[in-house]
């Protein structure tokens, strides 16, 4: 039997579902507590539903302006220009400091999500997000479970992101992605001479290489 997800928003609509079941069942006898159980119940999907649609709208980088999921601050990102080399392996790799800690990411236009590995979250002091949507990643060692997160801050080059959403993705290793969820929100990412070049809206001040 595989391993229900865990998460607040599926709990609260089960409950929701059980209660206007019991409210349906309960109309005959006792109508009044049969109505209240079914109205709750409808208001608790409406509001599940709504904060499902809050979340996924941050999750879709097809959003020009994501909506702010409650209680957590709009994603940001700023800066100029930021030029990368390709590295040896073909991919373009750059060095990102993730709320005071430093780490090797990949940048991927092929990844929806940010996403940070274990060793990485734990260093940097990120916490799993409570009550949000479960997440499944396709990997290569197949569909592993990933928890949401909330970066407070990430820069790189002359780019500043604050707020922004990633996952700890146990089944990436050591790796840590950056992600569309990020791209998307700059000025432009185009690819010239085997060099990638990233321009953000914003001037922010260098981020220096560390030694």
């Amino acid at each position: 039997m595989r391993e229900l997800p865990q998460s607040g928003l599926l709990m609260v609509a089960v409950f929701a579902m059980v209660a206007g079941v019991l409210g349906s069942v309960m109309m005959k006898r006792v109508p009044l507590l049969g109505r209240i159980l079914r109205t709750g119940s409808t208001f608790a999907l409406i509001g599940v539903l709504v904060l499902v649609v809050l979340q996924l709208s941050r999750l879709d980088p097809r959003f020009s302006l994501a909506v702010p999921e409650i209680g957590l601050p709009e994603q940001v990102v700023e800066g100029r220009e930021t030029r990368i080399p390709m590295h040896i392996d073909g991919h373009y790799w750059l060095e990102a400091d993730v709320n005071g800690h430093r780490a090797a990411f990949l940048v991927d236009t092929g990844a929806t999500l940010t996403a940070v590995s274990q060793d990485t979250a734990r260093a940097a002091g990120l916490d799993e997000r409570d009550g949000g949507l479960p997440i499944r990643l396709n990997t290569a060692n197949g569909v592993v479970a990933a928890h949401m997160t909330n970066i407070d801050e990430m820069r790189f080059g002359n780019v500043a992101a604050r707020g922004l959403d990633a996952v700890i993705a146990p089944g990436l290793g050591q790796t840590n992605v950056i992600g569309m969820n990020l791209l998307s929100r700059l000025a432009s990412v185009r690819i010239e001479n085997n060099e990638l070049i990233l321009t953000p809206n914003n001037p922010q001040p260098v981020l220096e290489p560390s030694d």
